[in-house]
């Protein structure tokens, strides 16, 4: 089997004709690193180029399946990256490049011929939403909970799937709040296929993805070609040119610097405790002022 730093994949030793992605930084609950999108891609590409494999169940090892972006990697931290800046002023185009190709990554498993299922116990969240929405269909332990908190700052989806997986009114909710929701409420919504307590989604998990892989492959590629195909005449590619555009903007707009600086002087706990309590979010001349308070914190610090 291939080998890659943040992914691992094989043949369900029951049915070869399922393969297994597992996410795999259980250390750091399999948090988005430099490396894994890009895995993810090489994974789905080497289960596509199998002819025995028919489906594609991805999940995450350990706690949950996938906690978003490594904070302490993209937050935290006071070198420059081209999704968080440090030099002035911002390259919108160099942040685009780097986040498109993340979402390209990540939409591997959408354009994957081979149908893919998100397997979702603990956790998928922010970035880690992402990645489950990309796939073609979601099951979820009754108490995972899945949601896109960054959208109190610091963030925009760049997959835009919220929509289309959801529908505008629920979507909005979801965005409007960043709250979470637990895999019986994605059912009731229709965001996720089903929703099955904890100790039997495995079992859940792979009598759907047996049930599909006895299908042959041209007829799944077919149907998931008519089904992609009318999400994109939707506009799809557009809708996520605009979500990275944006997701780039609330990183470097007043808020967004906040956040960063609130995350590097006070720890990137504090930051998402902040974010997430429903306490106010500084906007504007306030997290200005408070920009420059923390700025002066991290000099005193040595930062």
């Amino acid at each position: 089997m291939p080998a890659f730093p943040s992914v691992v994949i094989d043949k369900d030793p029951a049915n070869p004709r399922v393969a297994r992605l597992t996410l795999n930084r259980p250390e750091r609950l399999n948090a988005i690193n430099e490396d894994m999108p890009r895995d993810i891609r090489a994974a789905v590409d080497w289960a596509n180029a199998d002819n025995e494999v028919h489906v594609i169940v991805v999940e995450g090892a350990g706690k949950g399946f996938c906690g978003g972006y490594d904070l302490q990697l993209f937050g935290q931290g006071q070198v420059d990256h081209p999704c968080q800046q440090e030099k002035f002023p911002w390259d919108p185009m160099e942040d685009y490049a780097y986040m498109k190709r993340n979402t390209g990554d990540f939409m591997s498993l959408w354009r994957s011929p081979k149908p893919t299922i998100a397997k979702v116990h603990g956790h998928a969240v922010a970035g880690g939403s992402d990645i489950a929405l990309c796939c073609d269909l979601l099951v979820m332990a009754d108490d995972a909970r899945i949601g896109y908190m960054p959208t109190r700052v610091w963030g925009c989806p760049t997959t835009a799937m919220w929509t289309y997986r959801l529908g505008p009114a629920r979507a909005k909710q979801m965005m409007f709040t960043g709250d979470t929701i637990d895999g019986r409420t994605a059912a009731a919504w229709g965001l996720a296929n089903s929703s099955v307590p904890a100790a039997e989604l495995d079992r859940a998990v792979m009598e759907l993805a047996g049930r599909i892989a006895g299908v042959p492959r041209g007829h799944l590629a077919m149907h998931k070609m008519v089904v992609n195909q009318a999400m994109l005449t939707m506009g799809l590619e557009q809708t996520q040119m605009f979500a990275t555009v944006f997701d780039g903007i609330t990183r470097h707009n007043p808020e967004g610097m906040w956040f960063r600086r609130q995350a590097q002087a006070e720890g990137f706990r504090s930051a998402v405790q902040w974010r997430d309590s429903g306490r106010a979010i500084p906007e504007g001349d306030e997290a200005r002022a408070l920009i420059a308070e923390l700025e002066q914190k991290l000099r005193a610090q040595g930062g």
